[in-house]
């Protein structure tokens, strides 16, 4: 056995952070005037038992049992950001949604106690299971799925090899041996006796072919498709209300932590290994160049804490952030790393999740806005009234939606903290949430001032017409000023003959109107071009003359 293979890590922790994008429920629930109102749809399919939980904040909690880290935990983050996590105290009247209440809404899972993995060599290994989350957030279709496991003693191939596989929903391909690669060859959740609550399907071959055939979406393994219950598939003939659909790399997100005798022994391919989430080194595998890795410490090291030349417990903590994981290595049993209260450990399960939680739901949030935009868009029927009209209703609801998540959920800083600001900057800057919240904002921009324009246009366009038809108009106000005026005393006339005399007024007048109106796009024209002080009377009479002609051989030829 190979030194690396050999190679222990004595705690290893590992929380997948799984956004995923919730439809649009048919039945608005409770006031249905905004989005994010699945919370309450799920709260209410607690009540008929389902496995999830509707979890407590800790600030429902009695205040003298107030712990030091939930007080750590809270001061790491500036006023906004505590307002968005934990709210401002009881909310006014109106709920849980209302100002002041935590736009965060959080079920737990208690059924899944244990995560049995197999792996490809035969072997298997449990992994005690911390916490299974659900977040749903108010105003936004998004939940996050916070997955935490657990394990002591256990062999770093094992754990680079668990943080490749275990966090794929679905596999990309299948080897020649017909079994999914890349992915465990099988997962199962057990409860707290050991039976088994769901396992993988990875290996069902044509199960994930005949589902992207039949529905141009791919499936989810049957182990995640089970934990997230109540929750079912969009793309999919499953009955459920909670709708949800998958956002973008089948890879979740993840977090680690590994504790060693001695990271100082870790080589330079190890923590490219860990930071990168790769497979574990295999016999054949070529090696990499010190290039790759001076650009792996330049780019994904935050080395605060890492100064491998002292050799002191002091240095020897390396955290490292590439946008799809953030990984933190240390010394098991030094304090600073280890205590899971005031160490590196309860930083990594309070602060330094909540810190990626933040930054791969503006992520998430901002690819929903870009996919929405795109689906408004292609809608639009260029021509068709009604498709214009959903159009623009659809557009003013995505900038309504928008502009709240601007003011509730959108912050480029976070902390005054140095380590948790510049550990959030790393993961922002390699998730691209800047450019992609530019680009986004951009495009609803255009998209407004399109709307914008629209409206300006036809406004002008009618106040055209309408002008066009005053003038116009001033013939017929004329001709009944003119009978106004006692010309001829009709006083003496039967009934009968005065309306005759109306009607004989009043229908040219109002066949000419109508006709002004039809042709009035035609006829602002011709005013344009009789108010044109360039042109003298003849020449304008020679134009019209030409324009009459070419109208008369218009109408010959069809």
């Amino acid at each position: 056995m190979s030194e690396v293979a050999e190679t222990m890590v004595r705690h290893f922790r590992q929380i997948l952070i799984w956004p995923l994008q919730l439809m649009p429920l048919t039945q608005p629930v409770g006031s249905g005037a905004v989005m994010g109102r699945h919370w309450e749809l799920m709260k209410e399919l607690v009540a008929e038992g389902s496995p999830w939980q509707m979890r407590p904040s800790v600030f429902d909690m009695d205040p003298m049992a107030f712990q030091e880290r939930h007080y750590r935990e809270f001061v790491t983050f500036l006023p906004y950001v505590q307002r968005f996590l934990y709210g401002e105290g009881v909310a006014e009247a109106g709920g849980a949604d209302s100002y002041g209440g935590s736009p965060l809404h959080v079920f737990r899972r208690h059924d899944i106690c244990t995560v049995r993995m197999h792996y490809k060599d035969g072997t298997r290994q449990d992994f005690k299971v911390a916490h299974i989350d659900l977040y749903f957030f108010y105003d936004i279709d998004i939940v996050i799925l916070a997955f935490e496991i657990l394990a002591d003693n256990v062999p770093l191939q094992r754990a680079q090899d668990t943080l490749f596989r275990f966090g794929r929903a679905f596999p990309a391909q299948w080897d020649e041996d017909k079994t999914a690669a890349s992915c465990l060859p099988q997962v199962k959740w057990l409860d707290a006796r050991g039976g088994v609550i769901a396992a993988s399907d990875y290996d069902d071959k044509s199960k994930f072919l005949s589902h992207v055939g039949a529905f141009r979406a791919a499936p989810m393994a049957n182990h995640w498709d089970a934990l997230l219950r109540p929750l079912v598939l969009h793309h999919s003939t499953e009955l459920g209300e909670l709708r949800y659909r998958q956002i973008e790399y089948h890879r979740m997100p993840l977090m680690a932590y590994l504790a060693f005798d001695n990271p100082f022994d870790l080589s330079d391919e190890d923590f490219y290994r860990l930071g990168m989430v790769t497979r574990p080194s295999q016999g054949g595998d070529l090696p990499y160049t010190p290039k790759v890795f001076q650009e792996f410490e330049a780019s994904c090291c935050y080395d605060r804490f890492w100064v491998p030349e002292r050799r002191h417990d002091a240095s020897s903590t390396r955290m490292m952030c590439d946008g799809h994981a953030f990984v933190l290595v240390g010394k098991y049993g030094h304090g600073f790393f280890s205590d899971p209260f005031t160490g590196a450990l309860g930083q990594f399960r309070h602060q330094y999740f909540l810190l990626m939680m933040i930054a791969h739901f503006h992520k998430a949030a901002l690819l929903i806005f870009s996919d929405r935009l795109a689906v408004a868009l292609s809608r639009l029927q260029v021509g068709d009234v009604s498709s214009a009209r959903r159009f623009k209703r659809g557009i003013r609801v995505l900038q309504e939606v928008f502009l709240r998540f601007t003011q509730r959920y959108w912050f480029s800083e976070i902390s005054n903290q140095v380590v948790a600001d510049q550990i959030f900057h790393m993961a922002r800057r390699h998730l691209g949430t800047e450019a992609l919240f530019a680009e986004v904002r951009e495009s609803i921009h255009s998209m407004s001032q399109y709307l914008e324009n629209d409206d300006l246009r036809r406004q002008a366009d009618t106040v055209v017409r309408l002008t066009v038809v005053t003038i116009l108009g001033l013939v017929g106000t004329t001709v009944t000023g003119f009978l106004g005026m006692n010309l001829f005393d009709l006083s003496h006339d039967a009934s009968w003959l005065r309306v005759v005399y109306f009607m004989v007024a009043f229908i040219p007048i109002s066949m000419l109107t109508f006709y002004s109106l039809l042709k009035s796009r035609m006829l602002s024209e011709f005013l344009d071009f009789m108010s044109d002080d360039h042109l003298d009377f003849a020449d304008k009479l020679k134009i019209i003359g030409e324009g009459l002609r070419k109208r008369k051989q218009a109408r010959n030829k069809l």
